[in-house]
C-alpha cells in the first residue's frame, strides 16, 4: 500500500480528487483520526474535516491520480 498526506480545502479540490479516484481500478481510502472513507465517495470526503491533513492509502498505480495527489500533497 502506498501512502500520501494531502490537504483539501475547497469543494473544487475535493471534486477534482474524487473524480481522479473514480477513474482508478483499485481501492483508495482516506484516513483522518479513526475515520476511514472511500476516496471515490464525494459525500464521504466532504464529511471529513477539510481543515486537517488527510492520509490517502492506495494499492495501485495511476499517473493521473498520482498527479492530483502531488498537487495537494503536504510539505
Amino acid at each position: 500500500m502506498l501512502e500520501k498526506k494531502i490537504k483539501l480545502t475547497e469543494y473544487e479540490e475535493v471534486k477534482e480528487f474524487v473524480h481522479a479516484a473514480e477513474k482508478c481500478d483499485f481501492d483508495i481510502d482516506v484516513f483522518y483520526n479513526r475515520i476511514i472513507i472511500d476516496a471515490k465517495s464525494m459525500l464521504g470526503v466532504l464529511s471529513l474535516d477539510l481543515s486537517r491533513e488527510l492520509t490517502v492509502k492506495y494499492g495501485g498505480k495511476n499517473n493521473a491520480f498520482e498527479n492530483v495527489l502531488c498537487k495537494y500533497a503536504c510539505a
